[in-house]
């Protein structure tokens, strides 16, 4: 049954009860961590409740599995192991030949696991610039059987049409895939804009709190679900009991968190405006911000992520990320605490050079994820990370 359909509140209320219910027998409002391997039976092959063995179903992740489909208005969702355990299931439900055309602005993990996994079983991906609608068109073939793309994008937050590429993608026969970590369901839902499958890191936003490794799959039609399920099972990149308890407990603060991701990131990309040696600052909130407009149509906010080029490139990108405070130099995004990173040399190092100089990912990019701290204590912190780059930056090198 879709959880949708059994939730009629609003997104925050279903945030916190859908796919939830006290327990029956002694009334404990938390849903039980399930530590179990295997159920026992009624009878042969009468499983009770439906439960016969952790790999395959598991009550904890079931109610994971029933609150993200609800919170992304979908009929059904499945979890992972990890958000790359997700993307691997999408990717393995296709055939050697079979065609993906992808956004070229991708986190380097998922570019990885396509070039370097999949592509030696001859599976095969297009690589363009999916703001670019005619792009995307010129790139599909007869066997093109997804769209990926990912919107707002790692580490650009470049954002992409979803209406558009769900029209690109159904006329020529494939299905939408969107990676939407970096929105969260509060902000985007793919599904009502035209999207077949919506794919999630819960490790950031959902999770919320830097403490799990998660993924999920949520859509909307049977016999793809049917699909990815038994390739779930059949792989065994299952998610743990543990873990879908604490995702569960990230999802039921998500609404709150992502009203103060979002209000501390805006004040945060203003103050990077206004420094010298800040070359570009990429926020979609900013109307600075190529695709702002687009933004504002198809989120209702406009996220915790911002990324910055510095005028000193490599050396004054890393003099930054080593000389905040409050904003931790680590890889991964979504969680209360200010984090920093340098892609070039962190989150997407495997991604060749001069590819990621193409698609415009400068080597004095810094992407920072905000967290809920106080706002004036984060800008005092980046001004000392700016301080240190100004040391940093060599003489001579022209600022904004």
């Amino acid at each position: 049954m879709s959880t949708s359909e059994e939730h009629a509140d609003r997104f925050e209320t279903r945030a916190i009860h859908a796919g939830q219910t006290p327990n029956a027998e002694n009334g404990a409002i938390m849903t039980p961590v399930y530590l179990t391997s295997t159920f026992v039976q009624d009878a042969p092959a009468r499983p009770r409740g439906g439960y016969e063995y952790s790999r395959t179903s598991n009550p904890t992740r079931t109610a994971l599995e029933q609150n993200l489909a609800s919170l992304e208005g979908g009929r059904w969702g499945l979890c992972y192991a990890s958000g790359m355990a997700a993307v691997n299931s999408v990717i393995a439900s296709l055939s050697p030949t079979d065609h993906v055309v992808c956004g070229n602005d991708l986190y380097g993990g998922t570019y990885r696991i396509f070039t370097k996994v999949f592509e030696r079983y001859g599976i095969r991906f297009s690589f363009v610039d999916s703001t670019i609608p005619a792009e995307v068109e010129a790139a599909m073939e007869a066997q093109t059987r997804f769209v990926y793309v990912e919107t707002p994008s790692n580490p650009l937050l470049n954002l992409t049409d979803i209406a558009e590429m769900a029209r690109i993608a159904h006329a020529g026969g494939a299905l939408l895939v969107v990676d939407n970590t970096f929105a969260s369901p509060f902000l985007q839902r793919p599904l009502e804009l035209g999207a077949d499958l919506v794919l999630h890191s819960l490790s950031k936003y959902l999770g919320g709190h830097s403490d799990v490794i998660g993924g999920a799959l949520i859509g909307n039609d049977a016999e793809l679900r049917e699909r990815l399920a038994f390739l779930q099972n059949s792989v065994g990149g299952t998610g743990g009991p543990l873990d879908a308890f604490l995702v569960l407990r990230g999802t039921k603060t998500l609404a709150v968190r992502m009203e103060r991701h979002c209000s501390n990131a805006m004040a945060i990309a203003r103050h990077l405006e206004s420094s010298p040696l800040v070359q570009r600052v990429i926020y979609p909130g900013l109307s600075s911000h190529p695709q702002h407009a687009l933004a504002a149509r198809q989120m209702s906010d406009f996220g915790g992520m911002v990324s910055f080029e510095l005028s000193g490139g490599i050396p004054a990108a890393d003099a930054f990320a080593s000389n905040t405070r409050l904003f931790a130099l680590a890889e991964s995004l979504g969680g209360v605490e200010s984090l920093v990173e340098t892609p070039a040399s962190m989150t997407h190092a495997s991604i060749p050079a001069e590819q990621r100089r193409a698609a415009g990912l400068a080597d004095g990019l810094v992407r920072l994820s905000v967290g809920i701290e106080n706002a004036d204590d984060l800008r005092e912190d980046v001004d000392a990370g700016l301080a240190a780059a100004a040391r940093a930056t060599p003489a001579g090198v022209a600022s904004r």
